[in-house]
């Protein structure tokens, strides 16, 4: 019996020994990322055909089966899919802020409106040199605030191409250390034994992964698994120990696209749903979009004030020049050197004439063009399209973060719970240790007999 006992407590101790290291290596890895918590699997040591004097179960004591992971699949991949799409909402949003920004504060409305009010305040005295100074340089403001909206909107464009392409980096370094630690994982012959550390880094790897695009991931028998950057032939990224490539291409308008060449060699035409490569190609889209835009306004502008220009007659009795070179924003230039050149009388007045017919021809045409509604409306649009985005963006954040958070209640490690098991398994470790002290005492008692 004494003989017994020691067996059992000796299994006891081996058990409550294997929990205090593996509640020890939850605690120093508590702020590790990409952390599963563990917990030791136990099972009772048993034998059916071996009698005893309490019945036909002996006891045995107790064995340690493995250590476990605390993780669900289907949480883990709950993560991935909504970081993903909170990520690309990200992205679009931080994209169309830049860009709304950019134009706000380039001051091209409040240029337009000095410009037409410059205008205005000629009437009273259509040939007064001052009256024409205010107009000329006003129209010299307007069109360098073109010009600093349109730099600003394509610096802007060109930041989120270089971030485009890092995130096309980042993501071929991830897919070629995951191959690599996929050759780690199915070296070992046991799947049930892989390292929990590896399967840790693999998840970590997918996690960062689907921040950057959406992935759907295959989990397979040997904890291996299989990326692909889509559905069908082609797409796929990750497959055991070899690893594609994507590549990012710009076109001439600025816009960018994506191409796999798939662990086969096939090329694939990728477009991104999810991650911060999505939002970059949207942001990118849009921002090429509101350039074109801005070049519209710049162009509407010109063509209006060139043609009313070019109907009258200048303090010199010439034909008015045109006011403004250019083929949009960019490169909107005010031609005019001399107030004299602005074209204020009809056709056919004389020299410094104070026959204003053409200046209200002039704000006549801009009103009709509605040059400033039209960049009212741009603007308007562009912050539009922040304040959509950031509603949906929001709503996607608290999914992502409910999401996360159901995981790390699984798989988290919390200090309270664990400094509780601490105490417990000591317990249970000197409980143990009593046992094997007790049998020892009777062990001493029977040979005095």
């Amino acid at each position: 019996m004494s003989a017994n006992m020691i067996s059992i407590a000796s299994s006891g101790l081996r058990a409550a020994r294997a929990a205090l290291d593996v509640t020890s290596q939850n605690i120093a890895n508590a702020g590790t990322e990409g952390y599963v918590r563990r917990s030791v699997a136990q099972n009772e040591l048993s034998a059916s055909n071996l009698h005893s004097s309490y019945g036909e179960i002996s006891q045995l004591g107790v064995r340690v089966t493995g250590i476990t992971r605390n993780v669900s699949g289907f949480d883990q991949a709950e993560v991935r899919r909504t970081t993903s799409d909170a990520t690309r909402a990200d992205t679009l949003v931080d994209g169309l802020t830049q860009l709304s920004d950019t134009a706000d504060n380039s001051g091209v409305f409040a240029a337009i409106t000095n410009f037409q009010s410059a205008l205005s305040q000629m009437t009273a005295s259509p040939a007064n040199s001052s009256l024409r100074a205010n107009v000329v340089e006003a129209a010299r403001t307007m069109a360098q605030s073109f010009n600093a909206a349109s730099n600003g909107l394509q610096s802007a464009v060109t930041g989120m191409q270089s971030e485009a392409a890092s995130g096309v980096k980042d993501l071929g370094d991830l897919a070629t250390n995951l191959a690599q630690v996929n050759i780690r994982i199915s070296a070992d012959t046991d799947p049930a034994s892989n390292s929990a550390g590896l399967l840790d880094e693999r998840d970590t790897i997918l996690q960062k992964m689907a921040a950057i695009t959406h992935i759907n991931t295959t989990i397979n028998a040997d904890n291996t698994v299989t990326v692909q950057l889509g559905t069908g032939a082609g797409t796929t990224l990750v497959d055991h120990a070899t690893a594609g490539s994507l590549t990012m291409a710009t076109a001439a308008d600025g816009n960018v696209s994506f191409t796999l060449a798939d662990t086969t060699g096939a090329s694939t035409a990728i477009t991104p749903t999810g991650g911060s490569l999505a939002g970059q190609q949207q942001a990118i889209a849009s921002g090429v979009t509101a350039l074109s835009g801005l070049d519209s306004v710049a162009t509407a502008m010109m063509n209006t004030i060139n043609t009313a220009q070019g109907n009258g007659v200048d303090l010199t009795g010439a034909t008015g020049a045109a006011m403004f070179t250019g083929n949009g924003a960019a490169d909107m230039t005010m031609a005019l050197t001399n107030p004299n050149q602005l074209a204020a009388a009809s056709a056919g007045s004389t020299a410094s004439s104070q026959n204003g017919s053409n200046l209200s021809a002039m704000i006549g045409s801009l009103n009709s063009a509605n040059v400033s509604g039209q960049m009212n409306d741009y603007l308007f649009g562009l912050s539009s399209a922040v304040a959509g985005n950031t509603t949906m963006r929001d709503a996607l954040d608290t999914i992502a973060t409910n999401a996360k958070t159901s995981l790390a209640a699984a798989s988290g490690v919390d200090l309270d719970t664990e400094a509780a098991n601490l105490v417990r398994y000591q317990q249970a470790y000197q409980a143990s240790s009593k046992v094997i002290q007790v049998a020892s005492t009777l062990f001493d008692q029977l040979l005095n007999l």
